[in-house]
């Protein structure tokens, strides 16, 4: 009886370690099962990028029609899709030239599918640069020219930019019959002009803006500091590659030997200082041209506040002292009357050719505040024995 409940017990146990050996084989295949199939889920997740060969631009059925760019709304080219191995997100980029190689193409549009719509507006305005650049005059618009077009796609990410490395560009197709007017908008004068340099550490932020002449706003004017650094200016407050250095501009003015150009093509001086800077701009075709000079730094008081009872421009006492430093301040003579309500402290520069009231300004809550080609300014009433402090570098005042 014991042998056999024995033997029963040792039988007993030999199944149990058999059977705990099945379940943990099943587990280690279910387990290497998971990781098998972890490994074909990150195959599935992250493709192999094939290098696409082909890319195929389809002619267009318009292409020998006469199509008049001015009275369409878009012009639709359809592409193939590249073959990245996997429907990628692309973006086309249409390119268009008015020669069959390609060469001097300008981008006209730009889509995620590959039916690519381009606005003709555009187009119109595109051609027209296209053929500013070759050569053409607006007297030779309108005209009816044949334009080529090829697209180029790369692969996106999902902000929509391209990826490096997956650009392909399709086959060259064209339209045989556009009708091009002369698609450009008029060239004016910019209304303003902005000056920077070292006096405001090269921040557009900082930087000053010119005042216009009072009725004629293509001239515009400020007090300015040159060093041997040099300046730029700009219709905006950016350096968005339209500043004007010295290779953009013609040099007149009383000072204009003093101006040089640097190795970054900034305006700079070889004696620096003080410079009343006028630019008076103009229109030449599609290029818009600035006469720049570089006059003495004067600054003048008028009227009763001097002494001045009859007006008189540049009259001898009223000019104000100039600093030495960029950061330092433009001193009047001490007032010497005090004007009535309706005259008032003022203060100008003189431009040449325009009376001094055309060029005037005045500090208001320590701002100056020139007149541009507004109206009569506010009078601003002193007091015998004061003087007007002025910062052309960072456009403030006072009085005291």
């Amino acid at each position: 009886m014991l042998r056999d409940a024995a033997a029963s017990w040792s039988h007993n146990t030999t199944n149990r370690k058999i059977m705990k050996n099945i379940i943990k084989s099943a587990l280690l295949l279910v387990l290497g099962l998971g990781v098998f199939t972890a490994c074909n889920d990150d195959n599935d997740d992250n493709p192999v990028v094939k290098s696409p060969t082909t890319f195929v631009l389809n002619e267009s059925p318009l292409a020998a029609t006469l199509i008049d760019l001015e009275k369409s709304s878009t012009i639709q080219l359809t592409c193939s899709q590249p073959d990245y191995g996997f429907p990628a997100s692309t973006t086309y980029t249409v390119e268009v030239s008015l020669n069959a190689d390609m060469s001097a193409a300008a981008e006209v549009a730009t889509a995620t599918t590959a039916k690519i719509d381009i606005d003709a507006s555009v187009l119109a305005s595109t051609l027209t640069t296209l053929q500013l650049e070759a050569g053409k005059t607006e007297a030779d618009f309108p005209m009816t020219i044949p334009a080529y077009f090829r697209v180029k796609a790369a692969m996106s990410t999902k902000e929509g930019t391209p990826i490096e490395g997956t650009e392909i560009l399709s086959n060259v197709i064209s339209f045989q019959n556009l009708s091009l007017k002369f698609s450009l908008p008029p060239v004016t004068t910019p209304e303003t002009l902005y000056i920077v340099g070292q006096f405001c550490g090269w921040d557009w932020n900082k930087s000053v803006e010119m005042a216009p002449v009072n009725g004629a706003t293509h001239i515009l004017w400020h007090m300015v500091y040159i060093d041997g650094s040099g300046i730029k200016f700009n219709d905006a407050k950016s350096w968005d590659g339209n500043q004007k250095g010295f290779d953009n501009i013609s040099v007149s003015g009383d000072l204009a030997s003093e101006i040089i150009g640097t190795s970054d093509g900034n305006i700079a001086s070889s004696n620096p200082g003080w410079y009343l800077m006028i630019i008076t701009t103009s229109v030449q075709g599609r290029d818009v041209i600035y006469d720049v000079q570089f006059n003495k730094p004067e600054v003048w008081l008028m009227g009763p506040c001097i002494g001045n009872t009859s007006w008189t421009e540049l009259l001898d006492g009223s000019m104000f002292t100039v600093p030495a430093e960029a950061d330092g301040d433009f001193v009047s003579p001490e007032f010497t009357g005090v004007p009535g309500d309706q005259e008032g402290c003022r203060a100008y520069v003189k431009i040449p050719g325009y009376d001094w009231w055309k060029s005037e300004f005045m500090v208001f809550n320590n701002k100056i505040v020139y007149r541009g080609d507004g109206g009569d300014q506010e009078r601003v009433i002193n007091a015998v024995g004061q003087k007007l402090y002025l910062n052309f570098g960072t456009d403030t005042g006072k009085i005291e």
